[in-house]
């Protein structure tokens, strides 16, 4: 497994770079760089690891992330075997950007406060998502200078927004040396390549070299959650999933997720949603037919 990968994104001679992204699989190691990063999921769905934090992810996802925060985006298992494409829109631009007079210059406070909470990663929710993600399809086709424009109003767009929320927990330590990114990579591989069948502490713990108690204590300093309750939540936001494509009974769905018993499925879905997975179903489905 790779260690955390630094990157450099954007030419000496642009001011940005904007792209968009056709892949069979988004980046699948965890990596870093030094500018900041907008970033649009238009079609795929999995896993997203952000600093200390783990997400399911599905179109319509947009994130703000400051520079050298880690991240990467893992497609589902299943999405890569279908060799169903990904796509999205990724916007780069360096830290110096707007230069020192961003901290002097009282027009520019709010996008320099905007600035300071990407470093914890911002998710951009409601309306502001949607005006967003549609400047930035209008920013993959603009030239010359209008490019500058339109990235200034969406920044302006996110600074005066109440609907970006912060995506790391306050007090998130940085991964700063080769041998924890080493760790990481290799705790989110096995996990995410095992997640649907019973994961030993033991094995993940030895993956590492450490023992099941010290693999506890670190793996939970790290992601501010036990190793138990984050991998029930990833297989319960899995089953979610399976529930809203409605394709499969609910047993079928408890055995897809990982779960030996559809009464342990049921208690630990109703413990993370607040519902049986029955009631899940039948409230999306009214929801979706209603939108129709």
């Amino acid at each position: 497994m790779k260690s955390i990968v630094q990157k450099s994104a954007i030419p000496y001679s642009k001011v940005l770079v904007v792209k968009r992204l056709e892949e069979l699989n988004f980046d699948p190691n965890l990596h870093l760089h030094p500018e900041y990063q907008l970033f649009l999921v238009l079609k795929g769905w999995g896993t997203r690891f952000i600093g200390d934090n783990i997400k399911p992810f599905n179109p319509g996802d947009l994130v703000f992330t400051g520079p050298n925060l880690p991240h990467l985006w893992r497609n589902d298992p299943a999405d890569i075997k279908k060799l169903s494409k990904t796509l999205g829109i990724v916007i780069y631009f360096p830290q110096n950007f707007l230069g020192d007079i961003i901290n002097t210059k009282e027009e520019l406070e709010n996008i320099r406060l905007l600035f300071e909470n990407a470093g914890r990663g911002l998710e951009i929710h409601g309306k502001t998502n949607k005006v967003v993600s549609k400047m930035m399809q209008e920013l993959l086709h603009a030239k010359g200078a209008t490019r500058i424009i339109i990235l200034l109003q969406i920044l302006n767009t996110l600074a005066e927004s109440t609907e970006c929320h912060p995506i790391t927990h306050v007090n998130y330590i940085p991964i700063n040396n080769r041998t924890e990114s080493d760790r990481m990579n290799k705790i989110y591989h096995y996990i995410m390549k095992n997640f649907k069948h019973k994961i030993s502490l033991e094995v993940i713990a030895d993956l590492i070299n450490m023992t099941p108690t010290s693999f506890s204590r670190y793996f939970k300093s790290r992601v501010n959650k036990s190793f138990s309750d984050f991998l029930k939540e990833l297989r319960i936001d899995y089953a979610r999933k399976l529930l809203n494509e409605n394709k499969i009974s609910i047993n079928s769905v408890s055995y897809d997720a990982g779960y030996t018993t559809l009464s342990n499925f049921n208690k630990q879905f109703k413990e993370v949603t607040g519902k049986t997975p029955l009631q899940y179903r039948n409230e999306y489905l009214k929801i979706r037919t209603e939108s129709i």
